[in-house]
């Protein structure tokens, strides 16, 4: 399958990925004939020019982290894109968006296409999941009661859960978590960005539990 559509940022018509592969070609299956013709202008690291979508997933998969992240939907929060691109630099399990399906991918860079997204229309259902998965769940919001995130590590089998930019976690959300995290902060704002704390979040987990050599 090839995946031709630009992905990286940068200035008006200035080329980015890699011209038309020289001859001959390789044959392994991994290698996408139009990309091999046409070049590759996605962004992916250089050990993935010219392969497939599916060949890069497969590779991926084996080595995908135990934390999840999850993230409400439910006035169509811009953030999204965001958190999938970002989820997939630090090659969480999946993505889930919990409430309404549909979501700007915009922010995504199409990198939605790399990370495996579910969706659960409820918080119910998306709970039965996580039972189901034997997954802690861990809000990150500076709730009432909530401990700092820089206080104790993360479960490493765990869901990273995101409410929208504004309201923040639900009201059916909260009773359901496992804890609740807050993100150390030091200025006159009241939060961060939703998706600004995604990354601080999962980064924190990287550097407690991924193998960073």
């Amino acid at each position: 399958m090839s995946d031709s559509g630009l992905d990286a940022g940068g200035p008006p018509n200035e080329p980015v990925g890699v011209g038309p592969h020289p001859e001959p070609w390789p044959e392994e299956p991994r290698f996408d004939p139009e990309l091999l013709a046409g070049g590759d202008r996605r962004n992916v690291v250089d050990k993935y020019r010219y392969w497939t979508v599916e060949a890069i997933v497969a590779d991926l998969d084996p080595r995908r982290h135990p934390f999840h992240v999850a993230i409400e939907n439910w006035q169509h929060d811009m953030n999204i894109g965001t958190v999938v691109r970002t989820a997939n630099a630090f090659l969480a399990a999946e993505v889930h968006i919990v409430g309404k399906r549909r979501w700007n991918r915009r922010g995504a860079m199409v990198t939605d296409r790399y990370q495996h997204i579910h969706h659960h229309a409820t918080v119910s259902q998306f709970k039965a999941w996580s039972d189901q998965n034997e997954l802690t769940l861990v809000g990150i919001d500076n709730l009432p009661g909530s401990t700092p995130l820089e206080a104790d590590p993360l479960p490493r089998r765990c869901v990273l859960v995101f409410g929208q930019e504004g309201p923040g976690l639900s009201d059916q959300m909260r009773p359901v978590l496992d804890q609740c995290r807050s993100i150390a902060q030091f200025g006159s704002t009241r939060s961060i960005n939703a998706g600004v704390a995604a990354g601080v979040a999962m980064h924190t987990w990287i550097v407690q539990h991924a193998n960073l050599a």
